[in-house]
């Protein structure tokens, strides 16, 4: 008794508009009003996903009348025109027409209606299932029903950071940012995206700390936010869209959990962010910020100018510089100073004062240092940070615990170092004829 999808026998029938009009005391349905009125609703409802040109939809259309009029004011009767609205249908797995649903007191889980097709049927399954959802309630079982917006809501603080998207909202927030966004188009009734709106939401603040708010978790009712949701081709729950400006969205097909979407969204941020600064340490406010806001801080220690000249200096600046845009995805502090400027903290680093350049990466949250053995050039600091990153070398601890005192020097102006002038000596009151003289 079912029009299966896609056969012959049931596109026979003439194609009509819809099966009911505002006159009967069914309640169209549409994917607009669906959330509200069933799913918000403590009412039980049962609902038909029809298609006007299926005959067995036709044949039930005035039996689920009668039935609609005989329950009125008692339980509820709805009808979806899901070949009009495909993306409902889909939602609850509808494959054939007419399929039936009860809509109790966990709206999340929908009942199929597999009894007979008259009024008669239909009425007494419609008392059964009140009797059980009263004597739930009787019982403490059944606690009503939230919405899915009021429990994507609850809890404030912990989905704080999920920003909620409109059709008014989206193209202003979205399209023309120069953020990186994840949206999640989620339905309210949809249990993997209950599942999913923890992790979303604890990932979300994660995100935002790590990325300095450059890449943001968003989430769309797709259920009412129709437009966006066609705009999209959503057609299942929980989708999951990246935005990045200037570019067509993409499907997210990765993990669910805090960990799957934050490392998503580290490599987002890391392919679109531009290479880390590369800081000079003139005071001991760039040495602190840069390595407490980091998992580890790369020190090198160039030779002092007059040895180097601009030249030679700019060379091994750019070496760490292509060095930050390799290694960018870790997100380590880069810091360089000159040698000599700050002894103690070479003295602390194991490097004293001698073999510059010199490279050490630092975690100053564990106080523990590794230096570079090999070359200061592509290949030999590629290497020494390759096995850092795989936890690979060996380290030592920072000399005395901590980091010791920086002084404040001047930046480097970009060019040549100049000798320190010497006082001119004046011979002018000196006895030349004297002083050959003496020596002699």
């Amino acid at each position: 008794f079912l029009c299966v999808l896609g056969t012959v026998s049931c596109t026979l029938f003439l194609a009509v508009n819809g099966l009911y009009s505002a006159s009967d005391d069914v309640i169209e349905l549409t994917p607009t009003n669906f959330n509200k009125e069933v799913i918000q609703s403590e009412s039980l409802w049962l609902v038909e996903f029809y298609a006007p040109w299926c005959g067995h939809c036709q044949r039930l259309t005035p039996e689920w009348k009668k039935a609609a009029t005989a329950l009125k004011g008692v339980v509820k009767v709805g009808a979806v025109d899901a070949d009009k609205h495909q993306s409902l249908g889909g939602q609850y797995g509808v494959r054939g027409f007419p399929t039936i649903k009860i809509f109790g007191a966990n709206k999340n889980k929908a009942e199929d209606y597999q009894g007979g097709r008259t009024s008669d049927a239909i009425v007494d399954a419609a008392l059964s299932a009140l009797r059980s959802l009263v004597k739930d309630r009787l019982s403490g079982r059944s606690g009503g029903y939230s919405s899915g917006k009021q429990s994507r809501e609850s809890g404030g603080a912990d989905k704080k950071d999920v920003i909620e998207l409109t059709d008014d909202s989206f193209d202003k927030n979205v399209i023309n940012s120069d953020d990186v966004w994840m949206v999640e188009f989620y339905a309210p009734w949809c249990g993997h995206c209950k599942n999913l709106e923890p992790e979303w939401a604890a990932a979300a603040t994660e995100v935002k700390e790590q990325t300095k708010g450059k890449v943001k978790l968003a989430a769309v009712d797709a259920t009412v936010n129709q437009m966006l949701a066609s705009r999209y081709g959503i057609r299942g729950f929980p989708t999951i869209k990246v935005f990045q400006k200037g570019e067509d969205p993409v499907d997210y097909d990765g993990g669910r959990t805090r960990s799957d979407i934050v490392a998503r969204a580290l490599d987002l941020f890391s392919d679109n962010a531009p290479p880390p600064e590369l800081l000079e340490i003139i005071n001991e406010d760039v040495l602190k910020t840069t390595c407490d806001a980091h998992q580890l801080c790369i020190i090198s220690v160039l030779p002092h100018i007059l040895d180097t000249g601009a030249s030679g200096r700019n060379s091994y600046l750019d070496v760490m510089l292509k060095m930050a845009e390799k290694y960018k995805k870790k997100m380590w502090g880069w810091l360089w100073t000159e040698a000599g400027a700050q002894s103690d903290l070479e003295s602390s680093l194991g490097i004293g004062g001698f073999g510059y350049p010199a490279m050490a990466a630092v975690n100053a949250r564990k106080m523990k240092f590794a230096l570079l053995k090999g070359s200061f050039s592509e290949q030999g600091i590629n290497e020494f940070l390759r096995e850092l990153s795989v936890g690979r070398g060996s380290t030592a601890p920072v000399g005395g615990g901590a980091f010791p005192k920086i002084h404040a020097v001047e930046p480097w102006d970009g060019k040549d170092g100049e000798l320190p002038v010497e006082d001119d000596i004046d011979l002018s009151d000196v006895d030349l004829d004297d002083w050959d003289k003496d020596e002699l």
